[in-house]
Parts: structure tokens; C-alpha cells; sequence
């Protein structure tokens, strides 16, 4: 999985404003640097199948 956001480009410097639970786990709460990203992704995915804009997920 390292590999993978090793490889992959640059998060959105917005991404450590995403905020709220997912899987859990409230996603600013997370101290491993790894899976706080991996969450980042996985709250993105569920406010995208919920019909939210990117924009407002990413509070730009």
C-alpha cells in the first residue's frame, strides 16, 4: 500500500480538511500518516456516491 502513494501523484493540500467519520474512525483523529490518507480516499469515495460535489468536500 506504501508503494501505491509512493507511486501515486501529490494529495490536494486541501485533503487534511476533509473531517468527519468514516469506517469508525474520525478521519483528523488518525495519527499514522498512511492510513489517515488511506481514509482521506476512502471519505471521498462515500461523499462522492452521495451525490456532493468536490468542491465542497474539499472546502475550496
Amino acid at each position: 500500500m506504501e508503494v501505491f502513494f509512493h507511486q501515486a501523484p501529490l494529495m490536494n493540500l486541501n485533503a487534511s480538511l476533509i473531517k468527519g467519520i468514516i469506517c469508525g474512525y474520525r478521519v483528523e483523529e488518525i495519527e499514522d500518516e498512511l492510513m489517515r490518507q488511506i481514509r482521506y480516499l476512502d471519505k471521498l469515495i462515500d461523499e462522492l456516491a452521495k451525490g456532493r460535489a468536490m468542491e465542497k468536500i474539499l472546502r475550496r
